[in-house]
Formats: structure tokens, sequence, C-alpha cells
């Protein structure tokens, strides 16, 4: 299969959620270590830990669409003829996933936008941080994961990309 330009965000955002992954380890040790040997708990830990968690998981989802490494239910669709399974594939991809996720993106974006001009804060926490990075990772994360469903319809379509999750040679 050969790449293209539309093949790079969610790799990208595959290594910042890695980054994240290393920087929320950091923070838990760091918890820890302050809650058991200096006895004085953080009160950032719980909400960086719930950030960047749930950034992490919606960063990496269009990585793991893109190499399918999500759970698919097909036992009813595989037993269609390939070139069938694709055009349900793409259509499912086109009309049912790709608006449902373009409307999700544009509701994070103007939330996002709106936490960032109120200069929101998370009000269930004692820290209050500014809420607005977190949705902007939801944001991004939502973006890349349309824009790899509408990739993968076309690819469907065009034959480049196999029910299975297989790429042809």
């Amino acid at each position: 299969m050969k790449r293209n330009c539309f093949d790079w965000p969610g790799t990208a955002l595959l290594w910042v959620a890695a980054a994240m992954a290393l920087l929320l380890v950091l923070a838990m040790i760091f918890e820890v270590f302050s809650r058991y040997v200096l006895n004085a708990p953080t009160l950032w830990a719980f909400d960086i830990s719930y950030m960047l968690n749930g950034a992490m998981f919606i960063l990496g989802c269009a990585y793991a669409l893109k190499i399918d490494a999500h759970v698919r239910i097909d036992f009813l669709a595989s037993r269609l003829k390939p070139a069938v399974q694709r055009w349900i594939n793409g259509l499912f991809y086109l009309l049912l996933f790709a608006p449902i996720l373009g409307a999700l993106t544009w509701t994070a974006g103007k939330r996002t936008w709106h936490a960032f001009v109120t200069g929101e804060v998370e009000h269930v926490s004692p820290w209050a941080p500014l809420i607005w990075p977190f949705y902007s990772a939801l944001a991004i994360g939502l973006a890349a994961l349309t824009l790899q469903v509408l990739v993968d319809a076309y690819r469907y379509f065009t034959d480049q990309k196999q029910p299975s999750g297989g790429m042809p040679e």
C-alpha cells in the first residue's frame, strides 16, 4: 500500500500519546512518593491522571483505526464476498461513522474555544485547572479519527484496504 499525506496525523498523534504516557507515569510516581514518603499528597495528581488518560485514549484512536487494532464484530459480514464487505464498510464509514464523528469534532472544537475564551476551569477539582488543554486534545483526536475514517472509506471503495484489516500487496 502506498502512503500518502493522510497517513501521518495518526502516527504523529500516537507519538504525542506515548509522550503523555511517560508524563502520566512520572506524575503518578511523584504522587506516590509525595503521599507515602513526604506525607503530603498533591492536589493535581487525580486531574492530571484523568486528563492524560483521556487525551491518550482519544489521540491514539486514529492510529488504532489505521492499523485495525480495534475489536470488530463481523460474524455476518465475514460470510460475504470481500468486494461486498469493502462496499459495506466504505458506506458505513462514509454515511454513518464520519458524520457522527464530524459532529462530535465540531462540538468538541466549540467547547474548547468556549473554555479557552472564558478561562473555564474544572470546578469539581480543588486544584481547579484550566480545562481547555484537555478539551483541545479531545477535539484534535476526534478530528484525526474523522480524517482516518474518511481515508479508510476511500481505501475500501478503491480496493486499497481489505475488510479483514489487511492491505493488498
